[in-house]
């Protein structure tokens, strides 16, 4: 598997989405179209020049051809405001290839039944999740519960009603408006367990769908998959993903340890080998690694997108949180490196698995 790297890409052109929201589109050239390949549901990382990487969903299908992301501005967010008010048509950004698992297998012949559920820029997956389940399985049928304050902060807006006249029999579009009363009470108001159980006891039953995408605050995430999983749900037929995760206390490791002093570390990139020691209750497996060998992939460090994620192939290890790898990753033995602490006294990792 080839590991993300970053490369200057263009900015082709800068789409306004709100009134603290952009769409930029990059301009990929031709020797770097595979490397900038994606599926639906996969993000880009940029780098900024404060050497910090945010992420930020690719919201395009793979079929339109074009790369393309939702950025809203967030409160003393020095990138996101620099780039909703300062950004321009020609500007470069160091943006790493695309990375993430919030996806799923499509088959063409398929006919199943999808619900996914976004609240603010979470939509910004979800739409090139949804529209791409709507192109390429001409059965499913799908549909998108989109929370927001006003009408007025809703993203990519006329894109989802194209969506809606494009596939009219098989795209169901529900907005909750928080702060704004819509005609239909069940639609107004925060959306909450109790809210979209009703929904779904009115429009599409738990029990006719095939796959669920949750997307927005964790807290949201959190407790409506809860609600989901309490419907008898399939917790493998759940996909989620964060666009925040609070910071998590760490995880005791001293009872699942068996490490006297430190651990021998060993992890494989790109074919190249290297080793560490690292005592259970110092830094991350990635922050130690990082010391060693700074090519390392990884984006958020929070346990959210992904990009640090290695294969155990020996050893224990205990991870503080995990918001971005699906239950079978795990039961295939992968972790999330900036997450993890060794708990047996050798650990060996492979990011090439």
């Amino acid at each position: 598997m080839a590991q993300p790297r970053f490369h200057p890409l263009r900015v082709a052109f800068i789409e306004p989405l709100t009134d603290d929201a952009v769409a930029l589109t990059f301009a990929v050239p031709d020797d770097l179209a595979d490397d900038y390949a994606f599926v639906h549901g996969q993000h880009l990382t940029i780098r900024g020049d404060d050497g910090e990487r945010r992420s930020f969903s690719i919201c395009t299908t793979p079929r339109s051809g074009r790369l393309r992301i939702g950025v809203k501005k967030l409160p003393g967010g020095a990138f996101s405001e620099g780039v909703v008010d300062g950004l321009r048509v020609g500007d470069e950004l160091d943006v790493m290839t695309p990375a993430g698992r919030f996806t799923t297998t499509l088959d063409p012949a398929s006919a199943k039944t999808y619900v996914a559920v976004a609240a603010g820029s979470g939509i910004t997956p979800v739409i090139s999740i949804v529209s791409t389940i709507l192109e390429e399985e001409p059965h499913a049928q799908v549909m998108l519960v989109y929370a927001n304050r006003t009408h007025r902060t809703v993203m990519f807006l006329e894109d989802l009603h194209d969506l809606k006249d494009r596939f009219p029999e098989r795209f169901w579009l529900v907005h909750v408006l928080s702060r704004e009363e819509q005609d239909v009470e069940l639609f107004s108001g925060r959306l909450d367990g109790e809210r979209l159980t009703r929904i779904l006891e009115s429009l599409m039953p738990a029990s006719d769908v095939d796959e669920w995408f949750l997307c927005g605050p964790q807290q949201m995430v959190v407790d409506l998959r809860q609600v989901i999983l309490d419907h008898g749900v399939d917790a493998h037929d759940v996909h989620t993903e964060l666009f925040h995760a609070d910071p998590a206390p760490r995880a005791p490791v001293a009872a699942t340890s068996t490490v006297e002093g430190a651990a021998h570390v060993t992890f494989k990139l790109d074919g190249r080998t290297s080793e560490l020691a690292l005592r259970p209750d110092d830094v991350g497996v990635l922050e130690a690694a990082l010391r060693v060998r700074s090519d390392l992939p990884f984006a958020c460090r929070g346990g959210v997108c992904g990009t640090c994620r290695a294969k155990l192939v020996e050893g224990t290890v205990a991870m503080d949180v995990n918001y971005a790898l699906e239950p079978e990753e795990i039961e295939q033995g992968y972790v999330l490196t900036c997450q993890s602490h060794p708990t047996s006294e050798r650990v060996v990792l492979d990011y090439d698995a």
